[in-house]
């Protein structure tokens, strides 16, 4: 056998000496150095951080009405066992038990609702149409929103849709049979458009309804399997009665979509004869809501069923509708999504609150590694690193907000008028503040480690909760390919007249074309002028490239729609381009209204984030060459300065947000006490 190798032998050597060195150290100094050794301490932030505006303006601002109305609400919630409030680390929290099964989430969903209306939440929510009313009903909603996803779901299917559609669609008749009782919740209503084999093309829904003259009744059908209303929430338990959307055949003469008013339930909860309801089961999130599909066999419906603000047939069956033209016609079915839009858009800004405030308080609290062996732990939030991950998206929700107010009070002072303009910018906005607010629960629930996994601590749920809104109510892929074809539209109408643009907020477009400084100095960033040209020159030159590569596809023998759907990623970019524009002008509004001082420095630090993270994250700055590399690389420096800036206001701008305690989670608070032993129960 060959003798082992002297190098094999010194390894040897080596091992046993460090393991007898080992062995011989003593035992009462290594305890004496663990003895010695400080244990973590919560400390609350609000004594080390300071306020240096003031936050209760700041929430006034971002709030912007009906600030008692949403403290009465959470004062509400807060009294209430149904509402499942829990302590821990000496703070009671209110939010929804994930633990409970689909069953048991659906049956308090709608206790929750019961209470809610008893205590007059609902009063006007479909009687009042004052200015006031619709103010206090979104307001409500998104306190609602606040507290779980599921409960304002399952409330904004029952009153914007369900309701909804029966004032859009509805005439005097079906106002004054419906709407108290639905307030009331004496009937409770679904909004039946979604089907199996369609979702966002409304159009191509196969539901068939016949009219039979011998009985003055509308007959439905579903013809085939792909037809089955789909995704209906309230359908699966709840629901008394539903809107149907469906294909309109007279006299073997499709006249398109219409809304009908069905029974699927009578007041004791049993599905109605030829009725067929099956539950669309367990989901990723949204348990407290009862989807379900509907098989209509040849139910028949009275005539005056049919919702005939738009259209109407006559007893003896003939078709009457002011509005010739379909596609103007099925426009205007429509209506009652963008209420939900604006919902979805103001939710999930709410949702990006919660989540920001508990990562970011997290952050000031939470300790990780020491910069030498003799000084403490850094707070994770004074990490350069950290504060990149957090603030841009602080920023952007803080502008997002703002857009949201703006959204509002277009929706609640809306005309026929200002209608096409509600549509896109409500379809732009859905689409850009859903997207945003996943991407913020994502980031947020890494931020916070291990610790935002736990249900408790909210933002890993609201992954879940939140992610069927890029979905819901319009793809957001499809809203935004609508918002580049309105877009074009314009344009070749505006080209074509000879014109100057006006609407949609393409007004910025009739001047000349901005020019942007060959070298941008961090002052020049700062500016407004230089902030708003460049977006409205990314914006103007983006459709003028969308509307030349159409008309290109056009020359080569494509039809319109064709070259549209070719065009694609020249759309995308632009629908992104108009979002973010808007966004920053309601932005550029709302600073504005204030005077100089300590809050509005903050807001313009807010502001340029929001601008510097757009450059810094639209490849189309770079593509189309609005930025040269050298001026891409001082956005990015830009950034890096603005986060530190804004890292000694993080804990104010969060509070400003004005959610209280019990509805954020314990790791926002004493994380220790919350983990502590003493908080196990035995």
């Amino acid at each position: 056998m060959a003798s082992p190798s002297s190098s094999s032998i010194d390894q040897v050597s080596w091992r046993a000496s460090v393991l007898s060195r080992h062995l011989q150290q003593s035992t009462d100094n290594s305890f004496q150095s663990l003895q010695s050794s400080v244990c973590l301490q919560y400390s609350p932030p609000e004594l080390s951080e300071k306020f240096e505006f003031d936050v209760r303006e700041m929430r006034r601002l971002l709030d912007d009405h009906n600030f008692e109305d949403r403290d009465w609400l959470m004062g509400l919630m807060m009294q209430s066992n149904l509402f499942s409030p829990r302590n821990s680390g000496g703070k009671v929290f209110v939010s929804p038990d994930y633990n409970q099964s689909m069953e048991q989430q659906r049956e308090v969903t709608m206790k929750r609702i019961e209470y809610l209306l008893d205590r007059g939440v609902f009063k006007g929510w479909l009687t009042d149409r004052t200015l006031e009313g619709e103010m206090r009903k979104l307001t409500l909603m998104d306190v609602v929103t606040v507290f779980d996803h599921s409960l304002s779901v399952k409330i904004g299917v029952h009153f914007f849709l369900w309701g909804g559609a029966i004032q859009f669609f509805g005439t005097k008749r079906h106002h004054d049979k419906w709407l108290k009782d639905t307030e009331d919740y004496k009937v409770k209503g679904c909004f039946a458009m979604t089907e199996l084999g369609h979702g966002s093309n409304v159009r191509g829904i196969e539901t068939i309804t016949t009219y039979d003259s011998n009985t003055g009744e509308f007959v439905i059908n579903t013809p085939c399997e792909s037809a089955q209303k789909y995704w209906i929430g309230g359908a699966a338990n709840h629901a008394t009665h539903t809107i149907v959307f469906s294909q309109l055949y007279i006299n073997g003469s499709n006249q398109g979509v219409h809304a009908f008013i069905a029974q699927i339930r009578d007041l004791d909860g049993n599905i109605c004869p030829n009725i067929r309801i099956a539950d669309c089961g367990h989901k990723i999130g949204l348990n407290g809501v009862d989807n379900g599909r509907i098989w209509f066999d040849n139910v028949r419906i009275p005539r005056e069923n049919l919702l005939n603000s738009v259209a109407d047939v006559s007893p003896d069956g003939q078709y009457l509708s002011e509005i010739k033209d379909p596609d103007q016609r099925f426009a205007a079915f429509l209506a009652p999504l963008t209420s939900g839009r604006v919902n979805i858009a103001g939710g999930s800004i709410c949702s990006s609150k919660i989540s920001l405030a508990i990562a970011i308080r997290y952050s000031l609290t939470r300790r990780a590694f020491s910069v030498s062996a003799s000084r403490p732990e850094v707070l994770l939030l004074d990490y350069p690193s950290h504060q990149r991950r957090l603030l841009p998206l602080l920023a952007k929700t803080y502008a997002m907000v703002f857009a949201v107010n703006y959204l509002t009070k277009v929706y609640v002072t809306r005309t026929p008028k200002t209608n096409k303009s509600l549509h896109i910018v409500s379809s732009a906005f859905k689409a850009m503040f859903t997207w945003h607010n996943m991407r913020t629960l994502q980031e947020c629930r890494e931020a916070c480690g291990g610790q935002g996994l736990k249900t408790e601590n909210r933002v890993g749920n609201l992954k879940g909760e939140f992610d069927v809104q890029t979905t819901f109510e319009g793809d957001n892929n499809v809203l935004m390919q609508q918002v580049s074809k309105a877009l074009l539209a314009e344009y070749i109408s505006a080209q074509k007249r000879k014109k100057p643009f006006e609407g949609l907020g393409l007004e910025h477009m009739n001047g000349p074309s901005p020019v942007i400084l060959a070298q941008l100095t961090s002052s020049v960033l700062r500016s407004t002028k230089f902030q708003m040209d460049i977006f409205c020159l990314r914006e103007r030159d983006l459709l003028k490239r969308f509307a030349d590569d159409v008309s290109q596809h056009q020359a080569q023998g494509e039809s319109k729609a064709h070259a549209v759907l070719l065009s694609f990623q020249l759309a995308e970019d632009l629908a992104r381009a108009y979002s973010e524009r808007m966004v920053l002008q309601t932005f550029f509004e709302s600073e504005t209204c204030h005077s100089e001082g300590p809050l509005k420095n903050v807001l313009g630090l807010l502001k340029t984030m929001y601008v510097m993270i757009c450059l810094e994250e639209d490849a189309s700055f770079l593509r189309y060459g609005y930025l040269s590399i050298e001026n891409a690389a001082a956005v990015r420096k830009e950034v890096m300065k603005l986060c530190s800036e804004l890292r000694p206001h993080a804990l104010s701008l969060v509070s400003s947000f004005g959610i209280p305690d019990a509805f954020l989670s314990p790791i926002a608070f004493n994380w220790v006490e919350a983990n502590s032993w003493s908080s196990v129960h035995h």
